[in-house]
């Protein structure tokens, strides 16, 4: 198959960051003197520059690479969503690394190879690609979790990542391999077509669910969540913001699209695993983070508890079950980067803090940041009419449209039940005695905060525009 000009262009934007990420590690190589900051900033440009060519690309579906690559409306959201993600949480990271003596000109460069990797799994439309994609997201993960090398939690941090990211990566393989074994394929086109029209067997199920259990370990899903609650408190914390985003939104569009597109014909075969990980992590979410004393892991388990409301649209297997994902993954952006700008700012002589505890009478001392991570904490528990609160509707709403009333029913409880740990730090901000107050906050971490404040308290107001862009995106997946 000839590649035309046309079809290169829809995978410019990977081409542009693999590009970029390669001058940019030479820029830093050579150049004399500190260049982490200028790096950084070309990394920003270079992620803007990119989503920019996604949202000018033509969202009729096409491919390129022999089939191998894909893109459509569904892609282009998904897309843009990740590059936002990877673009804020950057901005957030720069000045946190040179106030901890760790910013270095390699932090944006994985940045970017990471990000390139999760656009090349969003765009897989083969087994292999897709393997390709997650492995260059996952070894830049990796490296990541690890960046701060002379701290002992980084280090253990990255290598529990790496060797849990390892054992993962063999079940999707083995997985894969099932599914070629007894299918002789794998490309998503085909496949597609041979459960549109038999029955999948036994090999192809079981490959299936391999490849699933796989893919839970990069979304946290539980029970492959172990890894989640040590890797976001040892890892620096602009690397567990960006953990909490990004690749959690470029998994979570390769599941939808792995369960859609290949094995769209073959529900009876996925749901019910679905089903049982959305419940899953849904309690374990709820029920472990009450115990936590450090605000990063709570965030953790907050963060497994909500790909478990997400995994609710999934379920339901419809138009609407996707736009309700995408919905809730968009609005979640807006939520823990507002969080984590606070996170980023518990900062008392110098020294970051982490406890809960640390945030006592914050009300008194910063009104405003008080403010900001109560609209956070009332949004990611649900309470209307905050952003949160219809981000979990939709899923709900569409769960319920296909019949799934005890999923939707488990999914309100376990979200009550979260309520407990989102407003105790609302508690502790509001009405404990006050302790020393945080330095000051940097001036991009105030204008990031207080976007994200913005959105999650006047979403309500204007939700047409991304309601319908969800709507037009999710539709793609169930064209045919």
């Amino acid at each position: 198959m000839m590649l035309g000009i046309q079809n290169l262009n829809l995978a410019g934007p990977e081409i542009l960051l693999t590009v970029a990420a390669m001058v940019l590690l030479m820029i830093g190589a050579f150049r004399c003197g500190d260049s982490s900051r200028l790096v950084g900033l070309l990394a920003v440009i270079a992620m803007v520059t990119a989503g920019v060519m996604v949202i000018g690309l033509p969202k009729t579906a096409a491919t390129t690479f022999n089939q191998m690559f894909a893109f459509d409306g569904f892609i282009a959201y998904t897309k843009v969503l990740v590059l936002a993600a990877s673009v804020v949480t950057l901005l957030l990271a720069l000045p946190w690394l040179e106030r901890e003596k760790i910013a270095r000109f390699e932090f944006p460069v994985v940045v970017l190879f990471a990000t390139t990797g999760m656009l090349m799994m969003i765009s897989a439309n083969n087994l292999m690609s897709l393997y390709l994609g997650l492995e260059l997201q996952s070894l830049a993960l990796y490296v990541l979790a690890a960046f701060n090398r002379d701290n002992l939690r980084s280090t253990e941090s990255g290598v529990k990542y790496f060797v849990l990211g390892a054992l993962a990566s063999g079940l999707l393989l083995f997985g894969m391999s099932f599914i070629y074994g007894f299918t002789g394929t794998t490309d998503f086109s085909v496949l597609s077509a041979l459960t549109a029209t038999q029955s999948p067997s036994v090999g192809v199920v079981v490959g299936l669910a391999f490849i699933l259990a796989g893919l839970s370990f990069k979304i946290s899903a539980v029970p492959f969540h172990m890894w989640t609650p040590d890797v976001y408190e040892g890892a620096p914390t602009p690397v567990t913001a960006f953990f909490a985003v990004a690749p959690k939104i470029a998994a979570l569009a390769l599941i939808i699209r792995v369960a859609e597109v290949p094995f769209g014909g073959a529900v009876a075969s996925w749901q019910q695993i679905i089903i049982v990980l959305s419940i899953l992590s849904m309690a374990l979410g709820a029920y472990a983070a009450i115990q936590q004393t450090n605000i990063k892991r709570m965030m953790a388990y907050s963060s497994i508890g909500h790909v478990g409301y997400a995994l609710i649209g999934l379920a339901s297997n419809s138009a609407d079950g996707v736009k309700g994902i995408l919905v809730y993954l968009t609005l979640y952006v807006f939520m823990n980067v507002g969080a984590f700008a606070v996170i980023l700012s518990m900062r008392r002589n110098g020294a970051m803090v982490e406890g809960i505890d640390d945030l006592a009478g914050l009300s008194k001392t910063n009104p405003f940041m008080a403010l900001a991570l109560s609209a956070m904490m009332f949004s990611m528990a649900g309470i209307p009419p905050l952003a949160g609160f219809f981000g979990k509707l939709y899923v709900f709403l569409a769960a319920i449209e296909s019949g799934l009333y005890t999923l939707a029913v488990i999914g309100v409880l376990t979200s009550v039940v979260g309520c407990f740990y989102y407003i105790r730090l609302v508690k502790v901000m509001y009405f404990d005695e006050p302790v020393e107050g945080f330095d000051k906050p940097n001036t991009t971490v105030k204008v990031l905060l207080t976007v994200a404040t913005a959105v999650v308290l006047f979403f309500f107001v204007v939700p047409a525009p991304l309601l319908n862009s969800a709507q037009a995106a999710a539709a793609v997946l169930f064209a045919g």
